[in-house]
């Protein structure tokens, strides 16, 4: 109870806002009236955090809606020390636990648990009548609790500023750290897994206006192993190309300098990535027998309008015979769905009009995909020219959260 006290009081005595003025961020039904940024209260511990900074950082959380515990966003405002984390060697999901623990938690607790998965559509158009660039994602995704029902998520909204790298927002799926919605003031959740928020993104854009978001591949995991080169993980790899490039072609460029390596038994990745100049590109790690082999072989598959989308399946010619490339069926009506509608605009889409894209491939609940695949948990239009995006919660589309990098 003293803890708990300790918190509350320091939560009525907080007086920073929570965004630095690099960032903007709005809320609307239909009147774009600006949330209010007031670090919402909260009686949770932390209790593997004791430096000032971090838990001034953690008690600043707001939720964008008041107290639903739906969306929160965060100012990470701490190093989280990328240079350690590429240097050591991170190759999954139980390597990054010890990353966080060893490098931004200040004492050792009770045991971190962490999980990682991400399901999606995503592409990239200009918008030919503004001169603005843009990409649509949905963050599609089922968690399933014991009893067989959905588990309502947070998510995550956290602004990075790296001395020396470039500022950013990304997107996180509270769950893959075990917080449910509500989280932050259940009374019972440790906060402390917030320090691994960095690392834990699925999608996000820097100030530069390149963006990036990570989709799911059936098949055996990347593992590449080349002795000459560092090893980054799936998020690791994200983290490194928001904070240090500025185009899709720095980023290929990048990401052939490290082993990638991608820890689920029976799932790899593919990355959809567009920036400012109006380039795009998916990267693929392909390789022959991925039902039983890991791929290893990097691949950037990019200029060609046929290349502007992405769902869950291999589009490399090079899995075009394959059980998980061309003979797949995962996200393929998703797939047929975005190629006919970005065909019937001539590839060339406004911010409304795709935002219809990303309601025509959505997934609600009832619907026939009930997969781990098969629910939006959010939906995305990223104004790359702009540094600005638009996002809506599970379907709600009379209801817009805007997020924006200011110069």
């Amino acid at each position: 109870m003293e803890k708990r006290a300790f918190f509350k009081t320091m939560m009525t005595t907080l007086t920073c806002v929570l965004l630095s003025t690099s960032v903007t961020t709005a809320c609307s039904d239909d009147d774009n009236t600006p949330t209010k940024k007031t670090p919402t209260p909260t009686t949770n511990g932390a209790s593997m955090i004791s430096d000032p900074a971090k838990l001034d950082m953690i008690y600043s959380l707001v939720d964008l809606e008041g107290n639903k515990g739906r969306i929160y966003e965060m100012n990470y405002t701490v190093d989280y020390k990328l240079d350690d984390a590429i240097n050591f060697g991170i190759d999954g999901q139980v390597k990054l636990q010890q990353f966080v623990g060893a490098y931004l938690m200040d004492a050792k607790g009770k045991s971190m648990s962490l999980a990682y998965d991400a399901g999606c559509s995503a592409f990239a158009a200009p918008d030919k009548s503004t001169g603005n660039y843009l990409m649509g994602r949905n963050f599609d995704f089922n968690h399933w609790g014991k009893d067989s029902k959905r588990i309502d998520i947070p998510v995550i909204v956290v602004h990075t500023a790296p001395k020396g790298g470039k500022k950013s927002v990304s997107f996180v799926d509270g769950y893959f750290v075990f917080y449910k919605k509500g989280f932050y003031t259940d009374g019972e959740s440790d906060l402390s897994m917030l320090m691994a928020a960095p690392y834990l993104l699925l999608d996000g854009i820097n100030e530069d206006g390149f963006a990036i978001s990570v989709l799911k591949l059936d098949g055996k995991p990347t593992r590449q192993t080349d002795s000459s080169k560092k090893t980054v993980f799936t998020t690791v790899a994200m983290r490194m190309l928001l904070d240090r490039v500025s185009t899709v072609k720095e980023a290929t460029d990048m990401l052939k300098q490290y082993n990638m390596c991608m820890d689920t038994d029976t799932a790899s990745y593919h990355f959809f990535m567009a920036d400012a100049t109006g380039d795009y590109a998916i990267v693929e790690y392909t390789g022959k027998d991925v039902n039983i082999k890991n791929p290893t072989n990097m691949e950037t598959l990019w200029h060609n309008d046929t290349l502007r989308y992405v769902t869950n399946f291999y589009v490399s010619p090079t899995m075009l015979n394959t059980e998980f490339g061309g003979d797949s069926h995962h996200g393929r009506q998703r797939y047929n769905n975005l190629k006919e509608g970005l065909r019937k605009y001539n590839y060339n889409v406004t911010s409304s009009q795709a935002l219809e894209l990303l309601k025509l491939v959505s997934q609600g609940p009832d619907g026939p995909d009930q997969s781990s695949t098969g629910f939006t948990q959010w939906s995305e239009v990223y104004n790359l020219t702009k540094r600005r995006l638009t996002l809506n919660l599970t379907r709600e589309w009379d209801k817009t959260f805007e997020f924006g990098i200011e110069e």
